[in-house]
């Protein structure tokens, strides 16, 4: 309880005592009273009650002992105080069925949460592959690394190795230009991490113990990290479909250490990679996602979009992807 002045002069309560109002009630303890007319200028004391007439003359008003306001003032707050407790515990009381099924309710087997921001996707992901225990399995698809790139991936496989684990990747053909790739495979140790790659690869993808999948939240995307939005995945049927993805990739892909065998061009000069770019032409993909798809980077995907054009006598965007889808390139093995 706090009482509060309406003067326009001292609009305080007891715990900001005005300066004029605290040495009038020091000086009427010490006195034993005051003159009205003293009070006249800090009307706050009798509005707050630590002053009160004195019976004997009416002149005179005596202070009320600090002990006394002070016990008045505690009195309802205690009281608020007991009543709060006795409903907190009527609630514990209410509530006590309803915790204990809770607690007996099995443990959740899966669950797909939605992760935002870099720092929270990243975060997360390190923390899932710090508790990684038998295998690591990722899709990387685009070009070669950058040596920051591969310093951090070493940083984060090498103590996943050292206690066994074991490590799969697949990376795209043009990553096979980068010597930071076989750098790092040679730094962690190829008998720990298995590297392949093939010409063209699906989202990325990580999946640990096969348990726990991370994957991009939208389907064309430059990085895992398109538009700050990632899925981590927990429900063991899709983590493990999702494993299956990658099992069958792998089968397809070539080792790091063996060499590509790429088709020879067909007579009319269209190569295999221009026969993957004729194909997401006609799924309507733009040069820059063919050429994230593909690991490369757009100039050349528009090059060999360039030599589709001439081949098949194309003017434009629209006709060469209703030519291509007329003539037998993308039905060629």
């Amino acid at each position: 309880m706090v009482i509060k002045n309406d003067q326009p002069g001292h609009p305080h309560g007891y715990a900001d005592l005005c300066e004029a109002g605290a040495e009038l009630y020091a000086r009427a303890l010490r006195a034993g009273r005051v003159s009205r007319a003293e009070v006249d200028d800090v009307p706050c004391l009798i509005d707050l009650a630590l002053l009160h007439p004195d019976l004997d003359d009416s002149q005179w008003l005596r202070p009320v002992p600090p002990s006394t306001v002070l016990a008045q003032l505690e009195h309802p707050i205690e009281r608020e105080i007991l009543e709060r407790r006795e409903q907190t515990l009527a609630l514990s009381d209410a509530f006590a069925p309803f915790l204990a099924m809770s607690e007996q309710r099995p443990p959740a087997t899966g669950a797909m949460t939605e992760l935002h921001g870099v720092s929270n996707i990243d975060a997360t992901i390190v923390q899932a592959t710090a508790e990684c225990e038998k295998e690591l399995l990722t899709v990387q698809p685009g070009g070669g690394r950058t040596p920051e790139v591969l310093s951090t991936a070493i940083a984060r496989v090498r103590p996943l190795v050292e206690r066994g684990v074991r490590v799969r990747s697949l990376y795209q053909h043009t990553a096979r230009h980068s010597y930071g790739l076989l750098a790092y495979q040679e730094r962690i140790g190829e008998e720990h991490m298995e590297l392949r790659t093939l010409e063209e690869l699906v989202d990325r993808l990580i999946i640990i113990d096969r348990k726990v999948a991370f994957i991009p939240a939208q389907r064309e995307r430059p990085v895992m990290y398109n538009r700050h939005i990632a899925l981590e995945i927990r429900i063991p049927g899709l983590v493990e479909y999702l494993a299956g993805v990658f099992d069958h990739l792998w089968q397809s892909a070539t080792p790091l250490d063996e060499e590509v065998h790429h088709r020879p061009p067909e007579q009319d000069g269209i190569t295999g990679v221009q026969r993957s770019i004729a194909r997401l032409l006609v799924e309507g993909h733009v040069d820059e996602v063919i050429a994230d798809r593909l690991g490369m980077n757009v100039r050349t995907c528009r090059a060999h979009i360039a030599k589709l054009a001439t081949v098949l006598g194309s003017n434009g965007r629209a006709q060469l992807g209703y030519l291509i889808a007329r003539s037998d390139i993308l039905d060629r093995d």
